[in-house]
């Protein structure tokens, strides 16, 4: 997922609870890496989806404003003329001990706009990515994935 380095910031500081998005993503996704944009480029940390909080711009502003991790004037910019606000509520956000460029996790990735959505799971070596950054990247996901599987 893209998110602009102060916010990737303050997710992995534990400031920022909640990820505004204009929809919801799979249902099937639990797991975000955290691509932060230009000027670093790089992914940087993960985090956990717990849930997610979808209403109205106005009534999910006044549930996360004490965490939103950003300013009402800039939450207001990004859902000018929308009628639905997606949280994605943040558990178990970790920085990575290296950030790790798209290429290394596979030379074929773009930079998502948004988000893009790759599999990883680290028993399916078919499923994972393909380049160099994967031992990095799944030396991160194992405590998440075993949270998830102690569920």
């Amino acid at each position: 997922m893209s998110i602009r380095p102060p916010f990737a910031d303050a997710i992995l500081e534990g400031t920022k609870l909640v990820e505004f998005r204009k929809r919801r993503l799979a249902p099937d996704v639990t797991t975000v890496l955290i691509y932060a944009t230009l000027p670093v480029g790089r992914v940087v940390g993960v985090f956990e989806i717990a849930g997610y909080d979808v209403g109205s711009p106005t009534a999910v502003w006044e549930r996360h404003k004490s965490h939103a991790g950003i300013g009402r004037a800039g939450y207001r910019d990004y859902y000018r003329g929308s009628n639905q606000a997606v949280g994605l509520l943040v558990r178990d956000a970790r920085r990575l001990s290296r950030s790790i460029a798209l290429a290394d996790l596979d030379p074929t990735l773009p930079v998502p706009q948004s988000f893009l959505y790759l599999a990883l799971d680290p028993r399916a070596s078919e499923m994972r990515p393909r380049g160099t950054g994967w031992e990095a990247l799944s030396g991160a996901l194992d405590p998440i994935s075993a949270a998830a599987e102690s569920r």
